[in-house]
């Protein structure tokens, strides 16, 4: 594989942990960017110690010859009484990523989560399933939420992601029959695809017309298979140690890169590990996923 020809990013996820925050938080955004630089990394996502001001960003990730590529954007879109403020908040984040030079926008629905359903009390450790009829308010708000990007020259990608109400091989089927096919997309992630129960090379040949991002992410098996066993949540699996990047854990990633390339994937492959930095120093697995990918 030539580097060159693929749009290769790294998350701040590897470094600052989103969902469990005490992961990380002792970086700062300058060394997170010197990292970046220093790895050879053209493209990130946005992070909770970048700058909040977009034109003071944009300079900064310019000083450094960084795209930004998105930003996950939680949704409550299952519960119509959030629906117009959900709506509103969707279209602000839309116009920032605009701004921005994005042109996709990562999407979840936290409707039932236990990774930030603000109805819920923390350290639930239950996903709620979604009812039919909030299933249809979500794929609505789905729908027109991909339109407020569609105006504006963009994708609504949807992270299938653990703890949340779509998860599962089976939920991620109904979301993608249930849904605009011109309006919502599919963010594949191989990791979470993986944790939750889904072949990814099955779920990228299912869905390559409608797979414009990817999080290339990799599971260790043993820690994988003693989470489910005993039932532990979410975050706690993060700490543990149930992710790292590509090259160190139990996917083949060969067939994987193989079918992109089949296929004439041109967009971004975000490389993601979320795992505790203190344990995985974020550039030593950087640098050994890189090697694995080249060698692929």
């Amino acid at each position: 594989m030539e580097s060159s020809k693929w749009k290769l990013g790294i998350s701040p996820i590897n470094w600052v942990n989103e969902d469990v925050l005490e992961l990380g938080d002792h970086y700062t955004c300058e060394q997170l960017l010197h990292d970046f630089e220093k790895l050879g990394f053209k493209g990130t996502e946005n992070c909770r110690k970048f700058p909040k001001d977009p034109q003071v960003l944009k300079a900064t990730l310019a000083a450094k010859g960084i795209q930004l590529t998105s930003e996950w954007k939680g949704v409550l879109f299952s519960d119509p009484d959030y629906r117009e403020q959900e709506m509103d908040a969707y279209r602000r984040h839309a116009e920032f990523l605009s701004e921005m030079g994005c042109k996709h926008i990562v999407t979840c629905e936290l409707g039932g989560s236990i990774i930030g359903d603000p109805r819920r009390a923390q350290g639930e450790t239950e996903v709620i399933p979604l009812t039919d009829r909030q299933w249809g308010h979500m794929v609505e708000g789905l729908n027109r939420a991909g339109e407020i990007c569609k105006e504006r020259g963009m994708k609504l990608v949807y992270h299938y992601h653990i703890g949340t109400v779509v998860e599962k091989p089976e939920e991620i089927d109904r979301l993608m029959r249930s849904s605009d096919p011109e309006l919502v997309y599919l963010l594949f992630d191989t990791g979470h695809a993986v944790y939750g129960g889904a072949d990814p090379l099955a779920l990228l040949s299912e869905y390559a017309g409608r797979i414009p991002y990817v999080h290339l992410k990799d599971v260790r098996g043993s820690v994988l298979e003693r989470v489910k066993r005993s039932y532990i949540p979410f975050q706690q699996s993060v700490i543990e140690g149930v992710f790292t990047v590509p090259g160190d854990g139990a996917i083949d990633f060969k067939p994987i890169i193989g079918k992109l390339q089949e296929i004439g994937y041109d967009g971004w492959m975000i490389i993601e590990a979320e795992q505790d930095p203190s344990v995985a120093e974020p550039n030593q697995y950087a640098e050994k996923c890189l090697r694995y990918l080249s060698s692929i």
